[in-house]
């Protein structure tokens, strides 16, 4: 192993401030999307108030370490990196491929010179494109020599832009210093065990030193690997989300101790995301019937790692070619082709104040959840003045109600209670309207995907469905049209709450509590997160 493979003093007493910082972070709630005792959100407008300014900085305007500011923030992935040193047997790198959405998958590779010209495309016409990422199609790390240099350039050309990258972990130690040297101050890992017997079931092999290495010794050297680049990271101040795939049967309750052990090492967000399993998709697990979690199932592994490290839960699992906000794909507007033909001016004053406006309406924001917490406060108290319910919100973006139910294929799920409105996670669905009408036949999957939730909050929604929602106990709400998220979300449940009150309604727990009563109930976890 190389020299740079050691952590210095310097690096350790550097590290010991880093964590502490990002501890003490996770501590009062500032960073997290919903973990911990702690409800804010990284894009708190508070700001440093919240957390450590240099921390801050780093995060306030990154759509994947900030739940706020991914509602107005795009990001972009340049598909640099073909090759990897790793096989998991939840991945199929495909090329070519634009019908897909999920990690791995890219229509067409990409040269850095051409990355490099993409980027200024996309952010001279995306000025909230604030962030550039290398994940793939492969291993950013197993392919140096391209993502280094794409990066190289970029921060020459385009020096506003946040730079990320993703790795498995193998090659990381060796790389740090290339990772500082150009400012690269987000790397996410992927992390999917702490115990190399769970990894042998995970990965079949590693090329390790000239070698293809195999079972419990690929996945040893692999944990090794990643526990020690994860702590060189923290050394230097790089923040570093886990990502971890939640597989049942496999890792999903082993994901408690994986949340803990990089927690100890500065991991400053854990991602837990599903396992991706269609057969279609021609991965091993796909194909030898591994299922994938229910969205149920993945809210309580993540319920059972609060108060380890914090967590985000506003992952789209996006494809390496991935353009525009978190949940939508741009990438068609940027086909090679087209950016060939566009005449590329980047402006960085137009960028800039563009994203102060983004800035204002975050503030708007801001002022009108208070406005509803202060509303909620002084109401009477129900009868039930404890209960929190989830509710489903279609949006286009913006952090704002601004979607028809037809038109959705994702609903965000916020945890509504008197005193606060928070992030839980997204459901994709069908598209309910295709070519102008309605497909009734769509109508139980969406149900089935948010039949936890006690409300779904729509800018508008036609008869048919809203019927079948309030016949499954969802109440199908559009009177808050274009209104911000939280603050729709906490006025409903001020009516809701009063209708309570009344008489007018009883409250039922829906499926939300009968999942604590599951695999993972609230005695197991926290027993369990506490050891």
């Amino acid at each position: 192993m190389s020299n740079t493979a050691f952590v210095s003093i310097a690096d350790l007493k550097r590290g010991r401030h880093a964590v502490s910082a990002i501890l003490e972070t996770a501590a009062s709630g500032g960073c997290s999307t919903s973990g911990g005792e702690g409800k804010a959100s990284c894009g708190s407008s508070d700001g440093p108030a919240d957390m450590p300014a240099e921390i801050w900085e780093k995060v306030k305007n990154h759509p994947c370490y900030s739940e706020e500011a991914h509602h107005h923030y795009a990001r972009m992935h340049v598909a640099v990196a073909p090759a990897c040193n790793i096989q998991c047997n939840y991945c199929n790198r495909k090329y070519d491929c634009s019908n897909e959405s999920r990690p791995g998958v890219v229509s067409a590779k990409l040269t850095p010179d051409q990355a490099v010209k993409k980027v200024l495309a996309v952010a001279s016409e995306i000025p909230q494109m604030t962030v550039l990422g290398i994940a793939g199609p492969g291993d950013a790390l197993a392919n140096p020599k391209k993502t280094f240099e794409t990066f190289r350039r970029l921060q020459q050309d385009a020096p506003d832009i946040k730079l990320c990258l993703s790795t498995n972990g193998l090659a990381l130690p060796e790389m740090v210093d290339e990772i500082c040297k150009y400012n690269i101050d987000h790397v996410t890992i992927t992390i999917n065990m702490v115990d190399p017997e769970v990894g042998a079931k995970i990965y079949p092999w590693i090329f390790w030193q000239h070698r293809r290495v195999t079972g419990i010794e690929a996945a040893t050297i692999l944990h090794r690997q990643q526990m020690l680049g994860l702590e060189m990271l923290t050394a230097r101040g790089v923040l570093t989300k886990v990502n971890s795939v939640l597989i049942p049967g496999i890792n999903d309750e082993h994901l408690i101790e994986v949340n803990r052990e990089v927690k100890k090492r500065g991991a400053f967000l854990h991602n837990i995301m599903p396992l991706i399993s269609e057969a279609e998709h021609g991965t091993v697990f796909g194909l030898t019937g591994q299922r994938g979690p229910s969205a149920q199932e993945l809210k309580a592994v993540q319920d059972a790692c609060m108060g380890g490290a914090n967590l985000m839960r506003h992952c789209r699992q996006c494809r390496a070619d991935a353009v525009g906000l978190l949940g939508e794909d741009r990438s068609e507007e940027f086909t090679q082709d087209k950016v060939d033909q566009m005449e590329i001016v980047y402006d960085l004053d137009k960028r800039r104040a563009y994203q102060q406006q983004v800035e204002l309406e975050r503030q708007a924001q801001h002022a009108a959840k208070q406005a509803a917490l202060d509303a909620a406060a002084t109401t009477a108290a129900a009868a039930e003045d404890d209960i929190a319910v989830l509710v489903a919100i279609a949006t286009e973006g913006q952090g704002r109600v601004n979607q028809h139910f037809g038109h959705a294929t994702e609903f965000q799920i916020y945890e509504v209670s008197r005193a606060a409105a928070h992030f839980v996670g997204h459901r994709r669905v069908d598209l309910y309207c295709q070519g102008g009408y309605g497909e009734d036949e769509q109508l139980p999957s969406i149900v089935s995907a948010i039949n936890d939730c006690h409300a779904v909050l729509v800018s508008k929604i036609g008869a048919c469905p809203r019927d079948e929602l309030t016949a499954a106990g969802i109440e199908p709400v559009d009177a808050y049209a274009h209104e911000f998220i939280e603050s729709a979300a906490l006025a409903w449940f001020a009516g809701y709450r009063a209708r309570i009150f009344r008489g007018e309604i009883e409250h039922r727990p829906r499926g939300d509590a009968r999942i604590r009563q599951g695999a993972y109930t609230a005695s197991a976890v926290s027993t369990e997160a506490a050891a």
